[in-house]
């Protein structure tokens, strides 16, 4: 029998008013200078301004780098690391959604284990653990202010780099709901979107245990609960807190889980076109399983049920999946979204070097990947 590590933060604030508990416990782990990684619209929603206050109120500085991509960039990171060494930071914060929390991974690690953050694409390849990293979550779908992943565009390849490493798991992580009131309602179904996915990948990973099918489970019946309500009303505080938790549960699962072919193909969409992650996961999500029903046709009932389904069949999953991105506006196809047929051969091809692709529940020839992508289209 195979020995399972199982990676989370060690410690995890949820609800509201853990914004200023986590800066209280940051004073007393002996924080002076804090580098806040962030992107501009953060900034201009005033949130970067209150986590400079909250910090400066406990004697720690904050120095704001904006400058994060909606798909952080290799060039984001090195950005970033030029105002860490210049402030002499001790501590990193991301404060945001999946893009700044990875941002600052890259930079977190970098600045202890040298190099370039293309050095460290795959599982495991720094020595050392990244600077201390404190996430402060504003969406609820990624899960990286918790998890190991670390997702990077390199800006000559035009491809997302999957850098999976146990040494860029945040020692904090906070999700607090009154940061994410202000979100989007199309921001709020493709993060929540996302989560599902991380659910539901994970729920059929080869890599699966006890303990991430439980969590992986959990997390399905919250959103299949509350995401609409999240959608339809950004200041339902119930429905974000509880979306809160549900990415949170998921992230649990895929961080030692995994994924499958979803994110394998998303991340060349996304390094690709430029295209929101989550909303590549939602529109692959039905067709991915579709595919992967052939081997794990049993698991997918078990997710139809978390659904919500009465029905227990991998065919009552995928409706209801399908369903649930319909009620919360998720594009149709993936050429509403501009990506085109000529470049499907090349998208597979970087698909299946994806680290994700490695614990989806049966391994795809190169045709059926594009035959996936096509009948994502």
């Amino acid at each position: 029998m195979s020995v399972t590590a199982f990676y989370i933060p060690s410690l995890n604030l949820m609800g509201a008013g853990s914004l200023a508990d986590a800066v209280l416990r940051m004073k007393e782990s002996g924080f002076k200078r804090a580098l806040i990684v962030t992107d501009a619209g953060i900034v201009k929603a005033g949130l970067a301004e209150r986590v400079v206050s909250l910090l400066g109120e406990q004697d720690i500085q904050g120095f704001v780098f904006d400058g994060v991509k909606p798909n952080p960039t290799t060039a984001n990171v090195e950005a970033g690391l030029a105002v860490l060494r210049q402030n002499q930071c001790d501590v990193v914060i991301s404060l945001g959604g999946g893009s700044p929390h990875d941002c600052a991974k890259g930079i977190a690690l970098v600045a202890v284990n040298g190099g370039k953050i293309a050095d460290y694409e795959g599982l495991d390849k720094s020595a050392r653990p990244q600077l201390p990293l404190v996430a402060i979550n504003t969406t609820a779908g990624t899960a990286s202010e918790m998890t190991r992943f670390c997702i990077i565009t390199d800006e000559a390849r035009h491809i997302k780099m999957a850098i999976v490493d146990k040494h860029t798991t945040p020692i904090l992580s906070v999700n607090d709901p009154e940061t994410m009131a202000g979100m989007p309602a199309s921001l709020t179904a493709a993060t929540g979107m996302d989560a599902l996915t991380h659910a539901v990948e994970a729920y059929v990973s080869i890599a699966a245990t006890p303990i991430t099918d439980a969590c992986a489970l959990k997390a399905i019946t919250l959103i299949s609960q509350y995401l609409r309500r999240a959608v339809k009303n950004g200041q339902d505080m119930e429905a974000r807190e509880q979306m809160a938790y549900a990415q949170f549960l998921a992230g649990m699962a895929f961080n030692n889980a995994s994924l499958g072919y979803v994110h394998a193909m998303a991340h060349q969409l996304g390094g690709f076109y430029d295209l929101p992650h989550g909303v590549c996961n939602a529109v692959l999500l039905p067709h991915v399983q579709a595919f992967n029903a052939k081997v794990a046709g049993e698991r997918l009932g078990d997710v139809a049920l978390a659904l919500g389904v009465a029905e227990k069949s991998a065919d009552a999953a995928l409706v209801a999946i399908r369903s649930l991105s319909v009620d919360v506006g998720i594009p149709a196809g993936l050429s509403a979204l501009g990506v085109k047929e000529a470049d499907i051969p090349v998208l597979a091809t970087n698909a299946l070097k994806d680290a994700c692709g490695l614990t989806n529940p049966i391994q795809a020839s190169h045709e059926e990947i594009m035959g996936i992508f096509r009948a994502a289209m």
